[in-house]
Protein backbone atom coordinates (compact mmCIF):
# COMPACT_ATOMS: atom_id res chain seq x y z
CA UNK A 1 0.00 0.00 0.00
CA UNK A 2 1.14 3.53 -0.74
CA UNK A 3 -0.66 5.32 2.07
CA UNK A 4 2.49 5.46 4.23
CA UNK A 5 4.60 7.04 1.50
CA UNK A 6 3.60 10.62 1.97
CA UNK A 7 6.95 12.01 0.84
CA UNK A 8 8.03 14.11 -2.10
CA UNK A 9 11.29 12.64 -3.32
CA UNK A 10 13.37 14.96 -5.49
CA UNK A 11 16.59 13.21 -6.39
CA UNK A 12 19.60 15.52 -6.57
CA UNK A 13 20.31 16.63 -10.09
CA UNK A 14 16.94 15.68 -11.52
CA UNK A 15 15.33 19.10 -11.39
CA UNK A 16 12.73 18.18 -14.02
CA UNK A 17 11.23 15.26 -12.16
CA UNK A 18 7.66 15.82 -11.02
CA UNK A 19 7.09 14.94 -7.37
CA UNK A 20 4.49 12.35 -6.47
CA UNK A 21 2.32 13.04 -3.43
CA UNK A 22 0.87 10.52 -1.02
CA UNK A 23 -1.26 11.35 1.99
CA UNK A 24 -1.30 9.23 5.12
CA UNK A 25 -4.35 10.16 7.22
CA UNK A 26 -3.50 10.41 10.90
CA UNK A 27 -5.09 7.58 12.93
CA UNK A 28 -7.96 8.65 15.17
CA UNK A 29 -6.14 7.66 18.36
CA UNK A 30 -3.22 9.85 17.31
CA UNK A 31 -5.47 12.87 16.86
CA UNK A 32 -7.06 12.09 20.21
CA UNK A 33 -3.81 12.37 22.16
CA UNK A 34 -2.55 15.40 20.25
CA UNK A 35 -3.30 18.50 22.25
CA UNK A 36 -1.59 21.80 22.91
CA UNK A 37 -3.63 22.66 26.00
CA UNK A 38 -1.17 22.87 28.85
CA UNK A 39 -2.28 20.83 31.86
CA UNK A 40 -1.31 21.09 35.50
CA UNK A 41 -0.60 17.37 35.58
CA UNK A 42 1.93 17.50 32.74
CA UNK A 43 3.61 20.60 34.15
CA UNK A 44 3.81 19.23 37.68
CA UNK A 45 5.27 15.96 36.51
CA UNK A 46 7.60 17.49 33.94
CA UNK A 47 9.00 20.18 36.24
CA UNK A 48 9.19 18.02 39.36
CA UNK A 49 13.01 17.84 39.47
CA UNK A 50 13.46 21.55 38.75
CA UNK A 51 10.91 22.44 41.42
CA UNK A 52 12.54 20.23 44.04
CA UNK A 53 16.01 21.55 43.24
CA UNK A 54 14.96 25.19 43.32
CA UNK A 55 12.97 24.94 46.54
CA UNK A 56 15.65 22.99 48.39
CA UNK A 57 18.11 25.76 47.55
CA UNK A 58 15.65 28.51 48.47
CA UNK A 59 14.91 26.78 51.77
CA UNK A 60 18.61 26.70 52.62
CA UNK A 61 18.92 30.39 51.69
CA UNK A 62 16.34 31.48 54.28
CA UNK A 63 16.91 28.78 56.91
CA UNK A 64 16.83 30.30 60.38
CA UNK A 65 16.24 33.84 59.10
CA UNK A 66 13.22 35.95 60.03
CA UNK A 67 13.80 38.79 57.59
CA UNK A 68 15.52 39.42 54.27
CA UNK A 69 19.00 40.89 54.66
CA UNK A 70 22.15 41.02 52.55
CA UNK A 71 23.13 37.48 53.49
CA UNK A 72 19.74 36.10 52.46
CA UNK A 73 20.00 37.89 49.11
CA UNK A 74 23.52 36.54 48.59
CA UNK A 75 22.30 33.02 49.32
CA UNK A 76 19.32 33.55 47.01
CA UNK A 77 21.69 34.66 44.26
CA UNK A 78 23.70 31.46 44.67
CA UNK A 79 20.52 29.38 44.63
CA UNK A 80 19.32 30.89 41.34
CA UNK A 81 22.70 30.51 39.66
CA UNK A 82 22.87 26.89 40.83
CA UNK A 83 19.44 26.36 39.23
CA UNK A 84 20.90 27.47 35.86
CA UNK A 85 18.95 30.71 35.71
CA UNK A 86 22.19 32.32 34.49
CA UNK A 87 24.43 34.92 36.11
CA UNK A 88 23.18 38.00 34.25
CA UNK A 89 19.52 37.11 34.67
CA UNK A 90 20.06 36.26 38.33
CA UNK A 91 21.67 39.65 38.96
CA UNK A 92 18.70 41.38 37.31
CA UNK A 93 16.29 39.48 39.55
CA UNK A 94 18.31 40.20 42.70
CA UNK A 95 18.59 43.91 41.84
CA UNK A 96 14.81 44.14 41.47
CA UNK A 97 14.20 42.32 44.75
CA UNK A 98 16.76 44.53 46.54
CA UNK A 99 14.90 47.60 45.32
CA UNK A 100 11.63 46.23 46.67
CA UNK A 101 13.24 45.36 50.00
CA UNK A 102 14.61 48.90 50.32
CA UNK A 103 11.24 50.37 49.43
CA UNK A 104 9.20 48.15 51.74
CA UNK A 105 11.71 48.48 54.61
CA UNK A 106 10.88 45.25 56.43
CA UNK A 107 10.40 42.10 54.36
CA UNK A 108 10.18 38.70 55.98
CA UNK A 109 11.44 35.53 54.34
CA UNK A 110 7.91 34.30 53.67
CA UNK A 111 7.39 37.27 51.37
CA UNK A 112 10.61 36.54 49.51
CA UNK A 113 9.08 33.68 47.50
CA UNK A 114 6.25 35.98 46.45
CA UNK A 115 8.71 38.64 45.28
CA UNK A 116 10.81 36.08 43.45
CA UNK A 117 7.79 34.58 41.71
CA UNK A 118 6.59 38.00 40.59
CA UNK A 119 10.00 39.08 39.27
CA UNK A 120 10.54 35.87 37.29
CA UNK A 121 7.10 36.20 35.75
CA UNK A 122 7.82 39.86 34.93
CA UNK A 123 11.03 38.87 33.13
CA UNK A 124 9.21 36.28 31.04
CA UNK A 125 6.49 38.80 30.20
CA UNK A 126 9.11 41.13 28.73
CA UNK A 127 9.63 38.54 25.99
CA UNK A 128 6.01 37.45 25.82
CA UNK A 129 4.78 35.38 22.91
CA UNK A 130 1.24 35.44 21.61
CA UNK A 131 -1.41 33.73 23.74
CA UNK A 132 -2.84 31.74 20.84
CA UNK A 133 -3.24 28.02 21.41
CA UNK A 134 -0.60 27.54 18.71
CA UNK A 135 1.59 30.67 18.66
CA UNK A 136 1.94 31.12 14.89
CA UNK A 137 0.48 33.83 12.66
CA UNK A 138 -1.73 31.86 10.29
CA UNK A 139 -2.65 35.00 8.37
CA UNK A 140 0.65 34.35 6.59
CA UNK A 141 0.17 31.35 4.35
CA UNK A 142 2.19 29.27 4.36
CA UNK A 143 3.67 30.26 7.71
CA UNK A 144 7.33 29.28 7.31
CA UNK A 145 9.26 28.04 10.35
CA UNK A 146 13.00 27.47 10.06
CA UNK A 147 14.00 25.10 12.86
CA UNK A 148 17.61 25.26 14.09
CA UNK A 149 19.63 23.60 16.84
CA UNK A 150 22.53 21.24 17.41
CA UNK A 151 22.24 17.51 16.87
CA UNK A 152 20.83 15.62 19.82
CA UNK A 153 18.62 18.32 21.33
CA UNK A 154 15.40 16.77 20.03
CA UNK A 155 15.07 19.02 17.00
CA UNK A 156 13.60 16.53 14.55
CA UNK A 157 11.38 15.01 17.23
CA UNK A 158 10.07 18.44 18.15
CA UNK A 159 9.28 19.12 14.49
CA UNK A 160 7.40 15.83 14.28
CA UNK A 161 5.38 16.45 17.43
CA UNK A 162 4.57 19.99 16.36
CA UNK A 163 3.49 18.78 12.92
CA UNK A 164 1.21 16.18 14.52
CA UNK A 165 -0.38 18.75 16.81
CA UNK A 166 -0.87 21.26 13.99
CA UNK A 167 -2.45 18.55 11.83
CA UNK A 168 -4.75 17.56 14.70
CA UNK A 169 -5.73 21.23 15.00
CA UNK A 170 -6.91 21.15 11.40
CA UNK A 171 -3.92 22.79 9.72
CA UNK A 172 -2.37 21.68 6.43
CA UNK A 173 1.25 20.97 7.27
CA UNK A 174 4.34 20.23 5.20
CA UNK A 175 7.85 19.30 6.36
CA UNK A 176 11.12 20.10 4.61
CA UNK A 177 14.12 17.81 5.26
CA UNK A 178 16.92 20.35 4.79
CA UNK A 179 19.27 18.53 7.19
CA UNK A 180 20.88 16.60 4.36
CA UNK A 181 24.12 15.80 6.19
CA UNK A 182 22.68 13.01 8.33
CA UNK A 183 20.79 10.12 6.80
CA UNK A 184 19.22 9.51 10.21
CA UNK A 185 17.68 12.99 10.20
CA UNK A 186 15.94 12.38 6.87
CA UNK A 187 14.80 8.92 7.97
CA UNK A 188 13.50 10.21 11.28
CA UNK A 189 11.57 13.04 9.63
CA UNK A 190 10.12 10.54 7.14
CA UNK A 191 8.82 8.40 10.01
CA UNK A 192 7.29 11.43 11.71
CA UNK A 193 5.61 12.59 8.50
CA UNK A 194 4.00 9.16 8.18
CA UNK A 195 2.85 9.13 11.81
CA UNK A 196 1.40 12.63 11.60
CA UNK A 197 -0.08 12.22 8.15
CA UNK A 198 1.65 15.28 6.69
CA UNK A 199 3.62 15.87 3.51
CA UNK A 200 7.41 15.75 3.43
CA UNK A 201 9.79 17.21 0.85
CA UNK A 202 13.18 15.52 0.81
CA UNK A 203 16.12 14.85 -1.46
CA UNK A 204 19.05 12.47 -1.35
CA UNK A 205 21.58 12.71 1.48
CA UNK A 206 24.26 15.27 0.65
CA UNK A 207 21.94 17.45 -1.42
CA UNK A 208 22.08 21.22 -1.16
CA UNK A 209 20.03 22.18 1.95
CA UNK A 210 19.00 25.47 0.35
CA UNK A 211 17.64 23.60 -2.67
CA UNK A 212 15.54 21.39 -0.39
CA UNK A 213 14.25 24.45 1.46
CA UNK A 214 13.36 26.16 -1.83
CA UNK A 215 11.57 23.08 -3.18
CA UNK A 216 9.72 22.70 0.13
CA UNK A 217 8.39 26.24 0.02
CA UNK A 218 7.51 26.04 -3.67
CA UNK A 219 5.53 22.85 -2.96
CA UNK A 220 3.89 24.37 0.12
CA UNK A 221 2.74 27.37 -1.90
CA UNK A 222 1.42 25.27 -4.78
CA UNK A 223 -0.50 22.98 -2.42
CA UNK A 224 -1.92 25.82 -0.31
CA UNK A 225 -0.32 24.67 2.95
CA UNK A 226 -0.91 26.51 6.22
CA UNK A 227 2.48 25.74 7.76
CA UNK A 228 5.91 24.69 6.49
CA UNK A 229 8.40 23.36 9.05
CA UNK A 230 11.97 23.16 7.72
CA UNK A 231 14.56 21.01 9.49
CA UNK A 232 18.20 22.16 9.25
CA UNK A 233 21.61 20.70 10.03
CA UNK A 234 22.78 20.99 13.62
CA UNK A 235 26.50 21.47 13.30
CA UNK A 236 28.39 23.98 15.43
CA UNK A 237 31.99 22.95 14.75
CA UNK A 238 32.29 25.62 12.07
CA UNK A 239 30.28 28.74 12.85
CA UNK A 240 31.13 30.38 9.51
CA UNK A 241 29.74 27.44 7.53
CA UNK A 242 26.63 27.36 9.72
CA UNK A 243 26.07 31.08 9.25
CA UNK A 244 26.57 30.83 5.50
CA UNK A 245 24.24 27.85 5.20
CA UNK A 246 21.41 29.47 7.16
CA UNK A 247 21.90 32.74 5.28
CA UNK A 248 21.66 30.90 1.95
CA UNK A 249 18.47 29.14 3.04
CA UNK A 250 16.94 32.46 4.09
CA UNK A 251 17.83 34.05 0.73
CA UNK A 252 16.29 31.29 -1.39
CA UNK A 253 13.12 31.30 0.71
CA UNK A 254 12.81 35.04 0.21
CA UNK A 255 12.82 34.57 -3.55
CA UNK A 256 9.37 33.03 -3.11
CA UNK A 257 8.10 34.91 -0.03
CA UNK A 258 10.00 38.14 0.76
CA UNK A 259 9.49 37.97 4.55
CA UNK A 260 10.21 34.25 4.94
CA UNK A 261 11.06 32.58 7.21
CA UNK A 262 8.40 33.99 9.49
CA UNK A 263 9.88 32.22 12.51
CA UNK A 264 13.36 30.94 13.34
CA UNK A 265 12.76 28.45 16.13
CA UNK A 266 15.84 27.47 18.14
CA UNK A 267 15.59 24.08 19.86
CA UNK A 268 17.61 23.71 23.07
CA UNK A 269 18.08 20.75 25.41
CA UNK A 270 17.17 22.03 28.86
CA UNK A 271 19.07 19.21 30.56
CA UNK A 272 22.42 20.55 29.32
CA UNK A 273 22.27 23.61 31.57
CA UNK A 274 25.11 26.01 30.81
CA UNK A 275 25.85 24.32 27.47
CA UNK A 276 22.41 25.44 26.31
CA UNK A 277 23.43 29.05 26.96
CA UNK A 278 26.52 28.65 24.77
CA UNK A 279 24.52 27.03 21.98
CA UNK A 280 21.97 29.84 22.14
CA UNK A 281 24.72 32.46 21.83
CA UNK A 282 26.27 30.72 18.81
CA UNK A 283 23.00 30.35 16.93
CA UNK A 284 22.01 33.92 17.75
CA UNK A 285 25.24 35.02 16.06
CA UNK A 286 24.56 32.82 13.04
CA UNK A 287 20.94 33.77 12.38
CA UNK A 288 18.05 35.90 13.63
CA UNK A 289 16.50 33.63 16.27
CA UNK A 290 12.90 34.70 16.96
CA UNK A 291 11.62 31.99 19.32
CA UNK A 292 12.78 29.16 21.58
CA UNK A 293 11.69 25.61 22.30
CA UNK A 294 13.33 24.05 25.37
CA UNK A 295 13.18 20.25 25.43
CA UNK A 296 13.87 17.44 27.92
CA UNK A 297 12.87 19.44 31.00
CA UNK A 298 11.24 16.39 32.57
CA UNK A 299 14.55 14.66 33.25
CA UNK A 300 16.49 17.55 34.76
CA UNK A 301 16.66 19.97 37.67
CA UNK A 302 18.01 22.63 35.30
CA UNK A 303 14.71 24.16 34.22
CA UNK A 304 16.03 27.59 35.13
CA UNK A 305 17.47 27.76 31.61
CA UNK A 306 13.96 28.58 30.37
CA UNK A 307 14.11 31.86 32.29
CA UNK A 308 17.74 32.73 31.65
CA UNK A 309 18.03 32.04 27.93
CA UNK A 310 14.83 33.88 27.08
CA UNK A 311 16.15 36.86 29.04
CA UNK A 312 19.61 36.63 27.47
CA UNK A 313 18.38 36.54 23.86
CA UNK A 314 15.31 38.73 24.48
CA UNK A 315 13.12 36.29 22.55
CA UNK A 316 10.10 34.33 23.79
CA UNK A 317 9.98 30.68 24.75
CA UNK A 318 7.11 29.29 22.68
CA UNK A 319 7.33 25.56 23.46
CA UNK A 320 8.67 23.33 26.22
CA UNK A 321 9.23 19.59 26.12
CA UNK A 322 8.11 17.74 29.25
CA UNK A 323 8.24 14.10 28.19
CA UNK A 324 8.23 11.60 25.36
CA UNK A 325 4.55 11.78 24.44
CA UNK A 326 3.10 13.88 21.63
CA UNK A 327 1.14 16.00 24.10
CA UNK A 328 4.24 16.51 26.26
CA UNK A 329 5.35 19.18 23.80
CA UNK A 330 3.54 22.13 25.34
CA UNK A 331 2.86 25.68 24.26
CA UNK A 332 4.73 27.69 26.89
CA UNK A 333 2.45 29.40 29.39
CA UNK A 334 4.65 31.65 31.52
CA UNK A 335 2.10 32.06 34.33
CA UNK A 336 1.45 28.34 34.61
CA UNK A 337 5.20 27.63 34.43
CA UNK A 338 6.05 30.03 37.27
CA UNK A 339 3.03 28.99 39.33
CA UNK A 340 4.10 25.35 39.08
CA UNK A 341 7.64 26.16 40.22
CA UNK A 342 6.34 27.91 43.32
CA UNK A 343 3.52 25.56 44.31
Amino acid sequence: MQQNKNCIDNIKGDRTAKPVFFFCPAPSFFIYICTLMQTDEILNKGLEKTKKGLFSRLSRAVLGRSKVDDQVLDDLEEALIASDVGVDTTLRIIDRIEERVRRDKYVNTEELNKYLKEEIEALLMENEATNQVIPFDFSKKPFVVLVVGVNGVGKTTTIGKLAAQLKAAGKKVMLGAADTFRAAAIEQLTIWSERAGVLLVKQAMGSDPAAVAYDSLASAISRDMDVLLIDTAGRLHNKVNLMNELSKIRKVLQKLIPDAPHEVLLILDGSTGQNAYQQAKEFAKATDVTALAVTKLDGTAKGGVVIGISDMLQVPVKFIGLGEGIDDLQVFDKKAFVATLFE
